[in-house]
């Protein structure tokens, strides 16, 4: 069984996400992706700007009838902050006849060789590197697997997607419709 496991704080889910979503399904013949949103990301302390709860349910929205695409709160639920070996040591108890593919940003590859435990974590999941306009991620020695998704380049950011939405800009098209319904229904982002 071949499951990817695609990690981020999704503050908003947007349809890079969904694309990225598609062409790791697709260019890695997943049976499985599952989408973990962060409760706090090491590398972005105090960042996330959407309540957990509220991220979750927009990233559930964003992949109902996704057939091989769950979504999982599992480091929401564990709080503080989430390290990606502890998720991936329970993905591995879940599913130990698994081979795991952690997606990863182009951004952030040059940085896992500092993640916590980042020689177990490399012995345990194969990496797939999401490009981003203007990235050259470098190539990292074993025990790091890389594979690089083609994908489909789509420069858009969920940073871009908060700014729009505090200056009261339109966010359609660029996140699922009823993602930016309850977004723009419920002033997330907005100072």
């Amino acid at each position: 069984m071949r499951v990817g496991l695609y990690g981020g704080s999704f503050d908003p889910v947007h349809r890079g996400h969904l694309l990225v979503a598609q062409a790791a399904l697709e260019e890695l013949e997943l049976d499985r992706l599952i989408l973990i949103p962060a409760a706090q990301s090491p590398f972005k302390p105090g960042t996330v700007s959407a309540p957990a709860a509220l991220r979750l349910r927009l990233l559930r929205l964003a992949f109902a009838g996704e057939t091989r695409c769950t979504v999982d709160g599992l480091e929401i639920q564990r709080g503080g902050i989430s390290y990606t070996i502890d998720t991936v040591a329970e993905f591995a108890r879940r599913h130990p006849e698994a081979r795991l593919f952690w997606l990863i940003g182009a951004d952030h590859v040059e940085k896992l060789p500092l993640w916590r435990d980042a020689e177990t974590l490399a012995s345990r999941v194969e990496f797939v590197v999401i490009p981003r306009p203007g990235i050259q991620p470098p190539a990292l020695n074993p025990p790091f697997r890389l594979h690089h998704l083609r994908g489909w380049p789509l420069a858009v950011s969920a940073s871009e997607i908060r700014d729009r939405l505090r200056r009261g800009r339109t966010v359609r098209h660029l996140v699922p419709e009823w993602v930016a319904d309850v977004l723009t229904a419920e002033d997330v982002y907005r100072d």
